[in-house]
């Protein structure tokens, strides 16, 4: 993963647990279902924006190695379907 990539992810990622406090105070407040439920999708939002996030530089990185025709790069590109599989289910 690139550092501008990790930095990104990372600024994401704190981001989102700072949304999972919330929601934890908010379950503790006994808050509104309601209002519950809306934090939860935005925070389900936010992860899969990580996720794509961190595919995006995956998957550059793989057709990079193949167009490159370096070694091991058609098990990159199984290993980088295989992470789109679990990304979309």
């Amino acid at each position: 993963m690139s550092t501008v990539t990790q930095k990104q992810v990372l600024r994401r990622l704190a981001r989102i647990q700072g949304q999972i406090q919330g929601l934890q105070r908010m379950v503790a407040e006994d808050a509104p279902c309601s209002e519950i439920l809306t934090q939860v999708a935005a925070a389900r939002a936010a992860l899969s924006g990580v996720a794509i996030l961190i595919f995006e530089g995956y998957s550059q990185t793989c057709i990079e190695r193949a167009l490159n025709q370096e070694e091991g790069c058609a098990e990159a590109l199984e290993d980088m379907l295989r992470s789109l599989s679990r990304l979309i289910k």
